[in-house]
C-alpha cells in the first residue's frame, strides 16, 4: 500500500523555523528518525519511508505555500496514490499551540496551502493534520505571526508536540483515518 504524507511550508532558511513551516519540520524530524534523506523532485524534496509494509512517500512542495497544490497535485498522480492515502499536514491558528486536529476532509479554514490544494485536487475530500500555532497576534498581524519563529516557550516542548504528529501520521498509515481521530483528536 502507498500513502503520501504531504507538509506544508515555505522554501529556504529564511522560513525554516517559523510557524507556517511545521509541516515541513515534522516530515524532516520523521525523516531523521529514520534516517532517511530528502531529494529533489519535480516540485518538491521528496523521501521514501518503508514502515509495516506500506510505502510511505514524504513530500515537501518547494513551490511555495500558496501553490502547494501544484505539488501536491502532480505527485498525488504520478505515485497513483488515492486522495483516501493522502494526508498534508499544516500549522493552524484556530488551535491552541501542539493541539492537533486530524480530519477525513474539510474547508481551508481560510489557510492558503490548503485552499490551493483543494482548487488543484478539485475537491476538499482529503485528510489532513492541523497543528495547532494559536492566534496570539494582534489584528492584522496574521501574516507576520505565521511567518515568524516559535516563540522561545514554544520551541522548549516543540519536539514532544512534532513526536506526537508523527504518531498521528504513521497511525493513519497503519490503522486509516478512523482510528487515527479516535486515538489522536485529543
Amino acid at each position: 500500500m502507498k500513502y503520501l504524507i504531504v507538509g506544508l511550508g515555505n522554501p529556504g532558511v529564511t522560513y525554516e523555523l517559523t510557524r507556517h513551516n511545521v509541516g515541513f519540520l515534522i516530515l524532516d524530524r520523521l525523516a531523521d528518525q529514520n534516517k532517511l534523506k530528502f531529494e529533489q523532485g519535480r516540485y518538491g524534496f521528496w523521501t521514501l519511508l518503508k514502515h509495516k509494509g506500506r510505502s510511505i512517500y514524504l513530500l515537501k512542495p518547494t513551490t511555495f505555500m500558496n501553490l502547494s497544490g501544484k505539488a501536491v497535485n502532480y505527485w498525488q498522480k504520478e505515485l497513483a496514490i488515492p486522495k483516501s492515502n493522502l494526508i498534508v499536514a499544516t500549522d493552524d491558528l484556530a488551535l491552541p499551540y501542539g493541539k492537533l486536529r486530524i480530519r477525513k476532509k474539510g474547508s481551508s479554514g481560510g489557510h492558503n496551502g490548503l485552499k490551493n490544494i483543494e482548487e488543484s485536487l478539485f475537491s476538499t475530500e482529503y485528510p489532513r493534520l492541523r497543528f495547532g500555532v494559536s492566534n496570539d497576534f494582534q489584528q492584522g498581524q496574521q501574516v507576520d505571526y505565521v511567518l515568524s519563529p516559535f516563540g522561545k516557550e514554544q520551541l522548549k516542548d516543540l519536539v514532544v508536540h512534532m513526536d506526537s504528529a508523527i504518531e498521528a501520521l504513521m497511525a493513519f498509515c497503519t490503522i486509516g483515518i478512523e482510528l487515527t481521530m479516535t486515538q489522536h483528536n485529543g
